[in-house]
């Protein structure tokens, strides 16, 4: 029995090595930069003053006869009445003493009579609890506002971003091969 002679084929494959180191980002971002401005609010309030009035001319009127001029009016129509109403009771007493056929003594009558003084005029007004007047007068205050402001200014700052790159070796670490191994030839024969 003969072998069939038989050619060897050995074969190494190719083996790549890869080492890879993943990149880097470096993301920063500033904060915002904010101003304020606020202009506060005005409250104005302006309040007027009370007006306070007091009459008391009245009361003086009742106390002590009031002014001078007031005073001497109520004696002039007080004084005129007066003598009215005398010049009243002189006629009547002129008329009875013109009756002397009535019976009696009439002059005695007359002249008895009429001996009491007449008092002089009311120089004072009526006291009441009316004679002095008060008068308030008020006046609402007056109210201004003025609204606050406020004014914000923000600047934003842009993110820095970084990237640092990775590596990446690639290399061959065992390179592909082929081995041929022929048969032995058998040189006998």
């Amino acid at each position: 029995m003969s072998r069939i002679p038989m050619l060897q084929i050995q074969t190494t494959p190719t083996v790549l090595h890869m080492d890879a180191d993943m990149g880097q980002y470096s993301i920063r971002q500033p904060k915002a930069d904010v101003e304020l401005h606020t202009k506060p609010g005005k409250l104005t309030i302006q309040s007027h003053p009370i007006d306070l009035n007091i009459d008391q001319s009245k009361a003086f009127s009742a106390y002590h006869g009031g002014n001078m001029f007031d005073m001497n009016a109520r004696i002039y129509s007080g004084i005129q009445q007066i003598f009215l109403q005398n010049m009243a009771e002189r006629v009547q007493q002129g008329n009875e003493l013109a009756a002397i056929h009535k019976p009696g003594n009439t002059i005695a009558n007359i002249v008895g009579t009429n001996w009491q003084a007449r008092p002089f005029p009311e120089t004072r007004t009526p006291a009441s609890m009316d004679n002095v007047s008060i008068r308030i007068n008020t006046r609402a205050p007056d109210v201004r506002f003025e609204a606050g402001e406020s004014e914000m200014n923000v600047t934003v700052n842009k993110p820095e971003i970084e990237y640092q790159r990775g590596k990446l070796d690639i290399y061959v670490q065992q390179y592909a091969s082929i081995q041929y191994t022929p048969p032995s030839i058998d040189i006998g024969l």
